[in-house]
């Protein structure tokens, strides 16, 4: 009998075991709806910014602070998946800060990236018009480099998620991101916008759609285990 209990005991600790094991990886699920959300928000602004190039016109408001307008929706989304999340591991933090650090580093560049801008356009201004026309003349526009350097930020922490989390549709985005900023350093403006908008899709939109199925059959798969 005692011997019988005892390895009755094994296995069950043995199946503890196991479903911690599989808990902590189901935490480490993200839903998805972030990377939907700022894939989408992303592209979206990059395309308006074209599309303003290309025909020529302006709206009333900078597409831009459309990224600054999804940050509410984000703050329900962060506090209604930490509510859902059975078990955070311990990883699971430093993905945490990794992607705050990246919110914190983008919004510090788009406040570098102005106030270059408004110190360099004077300058810039009265350089074209005293070089015009003249055989070393090179008219150049700090807005053609600007897409780099966010391409550049774009790829840090979507490459680390997918190299940490072994997700590959989001690993390969950072490596797109990435090769886009090189790119970008030799192209418009305008291919530069497009590319932005590609590296969106790819790296967070389309990840972020193959999370939310995989968190739905998941989620589908423990609701009828638990019948």
């Amino acid at each position: 009998m005692g011997l019988t209990e005892k390895q009755l005991s094994e296995k069950e600790s043995l199946d503890l075991i196991t479903s911690m094991i599989n808990k902590a990886k189901d935490s480490y699920h993200d839903t998805g709806v972030s990377a939907i959300l700022w894939g989408t928000v992303v592209a979206i602004c990059a395309l308006l910014k074209l599309s303003e190039i290309q025909f020529n016109y302006k709206l009333p408001f900078d597409p831009n602070i459309l990224t600054l307008l999804a940050i509410i929706p984000q703050i329900f989304i962060s506090i209604k998946e930490k509510k859902n999340r059975r078990v955070k591991s311990y990883d699971d933090a430093y993905m945490d800060y990794i992607w705050l650090a990246f919110g914190i580093c983008i919004f510090l560049m788009i406040f570098i990236v102005n106030t270059v801008f408004a110190e360099l356009s004077p300058v810039l201004n009265d350089y074209r018009e005293i070089s015009k026309g003249r055989p070393e003349w090179i008219d150049f526009k700090f807005s053609e480099f600007v897409m780099s350097f966010f391409l550049l930020l774009y790829g840090i922490p979507t490459f680390i998620t997918g190299a940490a989390c072994r997700f590959k549709p989001m690993l390969w985005g950072g490596l797109l991101c990435w090769a886009c900023c090189i790119i970008t350093l030799f192209t418009t403006i305008k291919i530069d916008l497009l590319l932005t908008a590609i590296s969106a899709i790819f790296a967070w939109l389309i990840p972020g759609i193959i999370m939310e199925a995989e968190y739905r059959k998941a989620k589908r798969g423990l609701v009828e285990a638990n019948v």
